[in-house]
């Protein structure tokens, strides 16, 4: 984890208010890759541990800027649990735990070299729209997924 992590947003007035219940990912809305990701953790979270907002959004601004990362580089998810902050690979593998098994066992990337594993989580952010593509237009999530989004 990093230092990051330790700075809640939570009493932060430049941070909209959501619900501190639920765990939040924020993600890159035109990145196809991050998308598909947000729609395979929509699917197997029926629990609803999850809600979902824009990295483009007002809180996803918010939350990168409060966390002093750079608001117009969306290279990593942002997933919030419990108050606490997970960005690259850790995020990844934390929102796997979340949703229980049998994607708990995607977590095992926890065990590799941090370095390794974000600078394979770096290569592919760097080159996700020339690899996956990006949405020019903004999709409209089924009604069910739209309604655990922030806008």
């Amino acid at each position: 984890m990093t230092e990051l992590a330790s700075y809640s947003f939570r009493n932060d007035p430049n941070v909209p208010p959501h619900d501190h219940d639920k765990g939040l990912i924020v993600f890159d809305h035109e990145c196809i890759f991050c998308s598909s990701f947000i729609r395979f953790v929509f699917a197997h979270d029926p629990s609803g541990r999850f809600l979902f907002t824009a990295a483009q959004s007002p809180l996803g601004q918010a939350l990168y800027r409060h966390y002093g990362l750079d608001p117009t580089d969306f290279s990593t998810n942002l997933v919030i649990v419990d108050g606490i902050l997970h960005t690259k690979m850790d995020a990844f593998a934390t929102a796997m735990r979340c949703l229980g098994f049998p994607w708990s066992l995607l977590a095992v990337v926890n065990l590799m070299p941090r370095r390794l594993a974000n600078a394979a989580y770096d290569l592919i952010a760097k080159n996700r729209y020339r690899i996956f593509g990006r949405y020019e237009t903004c999709l409209v999530p089924s009604k069910e997924l739209r309604a655990r989004v922030i806008e």
